[in-house]
């Protein structure tokens, strides 16, 4: 391998929340090409401009030795390849690796004897090398490892934090070979400051990844699970917790929906392997049947203490606040307050969703859905508090109670207000 630090020429596939601060920060210390099929997503970036707001104009211009493309020709010059594409899941819940078997044909099609191909996208244990690298051998006729080869390095991104970037995240690396993990190792080192820890190989790499959610998923399950047995004995859910967190080694998680692109995502492709091998996970699957569920449990509890205060449920108007994933960040994909809204529908409710943060545009275009951007006062027999932005919590009790008539119901799943403010609290 002829490869050096002071010859890399970086190509960065996918420039999402997770390819663009990666672009960003190699971008200040090498030559890199930022890649996007997306050819408007490319434009708006050459202009200054991030839509995703991980990245601010400042810190585009800082990588001044970045340039932003959707030509894949333009991709020739490069010799690594850092793969950032999305893996999704399909509608019956098996992992869906189109985007990466694309890439990786891509890519199949520039790479060149000695370069390196790195892959970032979260995978079950084997995807790498059995799924994708494959396919570049198969387009490109060049051999794995000895032609080419590959690492792996997990995504750590988490969207709309701004104390945990990717420079400050410890990095997990790997290589197809103890040279090429070297390298690869390296190679991170460069941007990221909290250090690296280098895998034992891409396998390893991946596994660790994947269990990294999906130990968050079951633990949250089991507080979800708790909030509904609490609520059944009438006791505060928050409250239990916060006596329970008194213990120095107690896990601080909350109740909520489970959604986002990581999350509620990636267990499903564990389990996916698991069975491969003729393994039945029982407790990762039940986790998220739980999680999967709280979307349904949330409007029947609802609609519960509607008709409690003799609320018509037919034809009611409700006001859900929040429909991106999680707080202060726009991003949509796999949020699970689009479950609030269809089971609301399915009561023949009438709803509205109000987001000051995420696109009326996307919204239409990914759920069929009509933000409103003006709340009208006295208006709604229900309002769900669902997302805790900032701009929700600044309105204060008093203007949100102020959205419903004089008997509604106000239910709080993210702990923003005062209990004694609410009627609800998951």
């Amino acid at each position: 391998m002829s490869l050096s630090l002071e010859n890399v020429k970086i190509g960065i596939i996918g420039l999402g929340y997770v390819g663009l601060p990666l672009a960003v920060e190699f971008g200040k210390k090498f030559n890199t090409l930022g890649f996007d099929i997306n050819a408007t997503r490319v434009s708006e970036l050459t202009s200054g401009k991030d839509s995703t707001l991980e990245c601010s104009s400042e810190e585009l211009k800082e990588a001044t030795k970045l340039k932003y493309s959707a030509n894949v020709a333009d991709l020739n010059e490069c010799n690594v390849y850092i793969v950032t594409v999305p893996t999704p899941i399909d509608e019956h819940k098996q992992p869906d690796l189109t985007p990466l078997i694309k890439a990786s044909e891509m890519l199949g099609k520039v790479i060149k004897k000695g370069d390196i191909i790195v892959y970032e996208s979260t995978v079950y244990p084997g995807a790498t090398e059995e799924e994708c690298l494959p396919v570049v051998e198969q387009v490109s006729g060049l051999i794995f490892n000895t032609d080419f080869y590959a690492g792996y390095s997990p995504e750590r991104i988490n969207p709309g934090d701004k104390e945990h970037r990717v420079t400050n995240i410890l990095k997990v690396t790997s290589g197809s070979t103890p040279k090429i993990a070297e390298f690869v190792d390296q190679l991170y080192k460069t941007i990221i400051i909290a250090g690296t820890h280098k895998a034992s190989c891409i396998k390893v790499a991946e596994a660790a990844k994947v269990i990294e959610n999906t130990q968050r998923d079951v633990n949250i399950a089991l507080i979800n699970e708790l909030s509904i047995i609490f609520n059944k004995l009438d006791i505060d859910t928050l409250e239990v917790l916060e006596a329970a967190g008194t213990k120095w080694n107690f896990l601080p998680f909350r109740p909520g929906l489970v959604g986002g692109h990581c999350i509620g995502v990636d267990p499903y492709y564990l389990t996916h392997k698991a069975q491969t091998v003729g393994y039945h996970p029982e407790m990762i699957l039940a986790g998220r049947r739980l999680n999967d569920g709280m979307g349904q449990y949330v409007v029947s509890q609802l609609v519960k203490k509607m008709l409690r205060k003799r609320i018509h449920v037919d034809g009611a108007n409700v006001l859900v606040m929040g429909l991106t994933f999680k707080e202060n960040c726009p991003d949509l994909r796999n949020t699970k307050v689009v479950d609030i809204v269809s089971e609301l529908l399915e009561y023949n409710i009438n709803v509205d969703v109000m987001d000051p943060w995420c696109s009326n545009i996307e919204a239409q275009n990914e759920y069929g859905l009509d933000l409103i951007s003006d709340i009208k006062s006295d208006n709604y027999d229900a309002i769900i508090l669902a997302v805790s932005h900032d701009e929700f919590k600044s309105m204060g009790i008093d203007t949100i109670k102020g959205f419903g008539k004089s008997n509604h119901v106000l239910y709080d799943l993210k702990y923003v207000l005062d209990k004694a403010d609410v009627d609800m609290r998951l």
